[in-house]
């Protein structure tokens, strides 16, 4: 991490949530457009900074009442983001680090009422893969490879959430797949 991401990630203490950036500000939204870096996966839980970060970026999540958030969507621009784990009860939320997909189905769905942190007063329908593999690290450093599905509100939607959030890694936001 650079020494700029190091202070806005200790800028404040354990309790404080960090202020989300918005496409209502012409500098919030620049930076969400820009395409996030990876992070050294070596020390990753014992990585004083880092676990800070994810400490903070889970109060943040709770504080906002989302299903997911970005590291990009806090000013950081680091392959981080955590999602809620709506297939898994036990697990609450976990975190990705350098997430990739690594295939996808061919089918896509049009999920319905897609929304984001970053954008305020507004929700929308949008292309979404039916299912995904997915590798990442976790906070405690190990590397998970799954299959995500899920495309209804109604039952479970932890793929979607997955994309939603990998986009964020990309510079992308969910109104730039909206369905036609």
């Amino acid at each position: 991490m650079t020494d700029k991401e190091k202070l806005l990630i200790n800028n404040g203490d354990e309790n404080t949530p960090y202020r989300v950036l918005l496409t209502t500000s012409e500098e919030d939204s620049l930076f969400l457009r820009k395409k996030a870096i990876d992070i050294d996966v070596k020390n990753i839980a014992t990585d004083k900074d880092l676990q800070f970060f994810i400490h903070r970026l889970q109060l943040t999540l709770a504080e906002e009442s989302g299903v997911g958030i970005a590291a990009p969507q806090v000013g950081i621009g680091r392959n981080l983001f955590l999602f809620m784990r709506i297939d898994k009860p036990d697990i609450p939320v976990q975190v990705a680090i350098n997430p990739r997909i690594t295939d996808h189905s061919e089918n896509m769905i049009c999920f319905e009422g897609d929304g984001c942190l970053s954008v305020p007063d507004m929700s929308g329908n949008t292309m979404r893969y039916e299912w995904i593999d997915v590798e990442y690290y976790d906070q405690k450093g190990d590397f998970i490879k799954e299959r995500l599905s899920g495309s209804s509100r109604q039952s479970d939607f932890t793929g979607i959430i997955f994309q939603h959030e990998f986009d964020h890694l990309q510079g992308t936001l969910f109104f730039d797949r909206l369905c036609e």
